[in-house]
């Protein structure tokens, strides 16, 4: 009898151990990530501070929407313990589309710097500039939320596709402090966007919401969440999106209308496709600060929009803009400047993105506020419409890649929230 209680004590000893040892359930990967954004005030580009290398260390990169890749200038400083840089015709080679064996005529390698390597070609897209940089693995860290309201941990992805690209890239156009590109273009199988979904295993989608200063880039499905706990995604319209050859967005604009009124614009050089490659006749862009209009639409445009604002002067010019006013005589109100909206009709009548005062007018001096749009002139090669950064603040706009589909908010300050109102300070 006393052996049976012992054998039975031993029994439940042992399952008590095993329960209580038994190993807890590893978390389901993450998939939404946050990426914080901040406007540089001498350019009007919109700088992120990416986390790379091993130890990790803030990266500033300017955010190309159409950019294929993430480049960094390797040059000086460059110190990582998992750098690492494929060689020429291995996957990682086919993976980036990168078929050009690198050399470099350097005595002693470094990051950046090696032979047989694969060359890439790395593009400034401001001054649109390129030149050939060495593929490259490295860890990139990226900013988990579970809820998509605030920051969750670190998560890194040890291989990540990017290049180390030459100094000479730096030398025009960008902020002072920016070392490279962060690229969010579609199509390319190294791009941010597509990197991320597929390491974490969710489809590619994400959505940028800058600001005049802080912003933020949602990578993932929402919600998304801006204070004062306001999930902006629910007031997202949308329409298709179309991706070019070389990674670029594109909606189609069928027509224009300030105040509700047609303008009279050369329907023909709205009409899709572009060049036969495209379905689309306004490209999406971060790095172009303000919209462009091809010259003939610029031009009935900007008269169009000044005789709606006949109350108002207009007076000298201030570059790069062609149409200014007397501010003194423009109200504001929570959405910027009271002038007329400007409505881009997508695709059919029952879609419009709205553009307010506060996306459609700047400041350019004391006294002096400007139609924030640009003259591209008679050859404007990449298409007849380019929506700029600034008409994108304040606005969320999703990238559905998955769905090819383009989801649009209007502004954001009718909603009593702002682009800038992401929970950062809980990091």
């Amino acid at each position: 009898m006393a052996s049976l209680s012992l054998l039975l004590f031993s029994f439940f000893s042992l399952s008590f151990l095993v329960f209580v040892s038994e190993p807890k359930l590893s978390p389901l990967k993450p998939t939404r990530f946050v990426l914080p954004v901040r406007k540089d005030g001498a350019t009007g580009l919109h700088v992120a501070n990416i986390q790379k290398r091993t130890p990790p260390v803030p990266v500033p990169v300017v955010v190309d929407l159409n950019g294929r890749f993430l480049w960094v200038n390797c040059e000086s400083q460059y110190l990582s313990s998992t750098y690492h840089a494929p060689a020429c015709h291995s996957t990682q080679c086919a993976r980036a589309n990168a078929h050009y064996c690198h050399t470099c005529s350097a005595q002693q390698t470094r990051p950046g710097c090696h032979n047989n390597t694969c060359g890439v070609t790395a593009r400034n897209p401001v001054t649109r500039q390129a030149a050939v940089g060495e593929l490259a693995q490295d860890a990139l860290w990226v900013l988990s939320t579970a809820q998509g309201s605030s920051p969750g941990p670190l998560m890194e992805i040890p291989q990540f596709l990017f290049a180390c690209a030459p100094s000479v890239l730096l030398q025009r156009g960008f902020p002072k402090k920016a070392q490279g590109v962060v690229g969010l273009g579609g199509h390319s199988s190294v791009a941010l966007p597509i990197q991320l979904a597929s390491q974490f295993g969710y489809q590619p989608m994400f959505a940028t919401c800058l600001s005049r200063g802080k912003g933020v880039v949602f990578f993932g499905e929402g919600p998304y969440f801006l204070h004062p706990g306001i999930d902006v995604s629910r007031e997202l319209t949308f329409t298709p999106l179309t991706i070019s050859r070389g990674g670029e967005y594109f909606i189609t604009v069928s027509e224009v209308r300030v105040n509700n009124k047609l303008v009279p614009l050369n329907s023909t050089l709205l009409s899709p496709p572009i060049r036969g490659l495209i379905t689309g006749s306004a490209m999406i862009s971060t790095t172009n600060p303000y919209t462009i209009l091809e010259h003939s639409l610029f031009s009935v445009f900007v008269n169009f929009f000044a005789n709606e604002l006949s109350g108002v002067p207009r007076v000298q010019a201030v570059a790069p803009f062609g149409t200014c006013f007397d501010s003194k005589r423009i109200t504001r109100t929570r959405a910027g400047p009271t002038v007329p909206p400007i409505d881009l009709v997508l695709g059919n009548q029952n879609v419009k993105w709205r553009i307010f005062g506060a996306n459609s007018m700047v400041e350019a001096r004391p006294g002096v506020m400007c139609l924030a749009f640009v003259d591209g002139g008679v050859s404007q090669a990449r298409a007849p419409v380019v929506i700029g950064s600034y008409q994108l603040e304040e606005n969320l706009v999703q990238f559905d890649l998955a769905k090819s589909r383009l989801g649009f908010s209007s502004s954001l300050l009718f909603r009593r929230t702002s682009c800038a109102h992401f929970n950062f300070t809980s990091m």
